[in-house]
């Protein structure tokens, strides 16, 4: 499915999920091959969010985004993501901002499901939208929420576009991770409920883009 293609065939234009200031956005280089991240202890959770809020302020953004794809070092730090051959391959954006910011629903869609993953290095609370056009349906996913988006949630609620339905939660809710929204566009959830992989490993990464296709359609 290609999700452009069907927007465009449909006369559908997205919302934005956030309202960014595109003048004050950092695009950020998360990826192993950023050697400035050579200098930041990636290990120490303190380190790396002054890492990220420093480049905000040095360049003058309010939020930074980037990552769909890349090939990152930095989830070593937690357990969740090692196994005997490590996930490195990121598969949504991660939107960098102040906590509390808004999310808003990039089209009409109804809620899928939606979790608590308090591990850490997991995305705290998460929501995903179920969306329908033309029979085609795929996924919406938001991680790093605060623990009150999920407050009222019902399974198959409806949520309508351009609708504020979630801000980004704190640090301590987002389990370890700078204030920031992770995005992700999954067409098949492969029956998973309240959760879907936002990094796999480099050897399934064919396989998993081609699932979750590039977000910046909806930013």
């Amino acid at each position: 499915m290609d999700i452009r293609v069907l927007l465009r065939e449909a006369g559908i234009t997205p919302s934005p999920v956030m309202k960014l200031d595109k003048e004050k956005l950092h695009h950020f280089d998360l990826s192993k091959h950023n050697k400035a991240l050579d200098n930041v202890d990636l290990n120490d959770e303190q380190a790396f969010t002054q890492y990220i809020f420093n480049e905000l302020k040095t360049n003058n953004c309010t939020a930074g985004i980037g990552g769909y794809g890349e090939e990152r070092s930095l989830y070593s730090r937690s357990t969740l993501f090692n196994d005997e051959e490590p996930r490195t391959i990121h598969l949504g954006i991660d939107v960098w901002t102040a906590a509390g910011a808004a999310v808003f629903a990039p089209l009409d869609g109804i809620v899928h499901s939606f979790a608590n993953r308090n591990v850490h290095g997991d995305y705290g609370p998460v929501i995903i939208l179920e969306h329908s056009i033309e029979k085609h349906v795929f996924h919406t996913l938001y991680g790093h929420l605060s623990t009150d988006s999920l407050d009222g949630l019902s399974i198959g609620q409806e949520v309508k576009k351009g609708q504020e339905f979630a801000r980004i939660g704190e640090y301590h809710e987002n389990f370890h991770w700078p204030p920031h929204l992770h995005f992700q566009v999954i067409i098949d959830m492969q029956g998973m409920i309240g959760d879907y992989p936002g990094v796999c490993k480099k050897s399934e990464s064919n396989f998993y883009l081609k699932n979750c296709v590039d977000p910046s359609k909806f930013i």
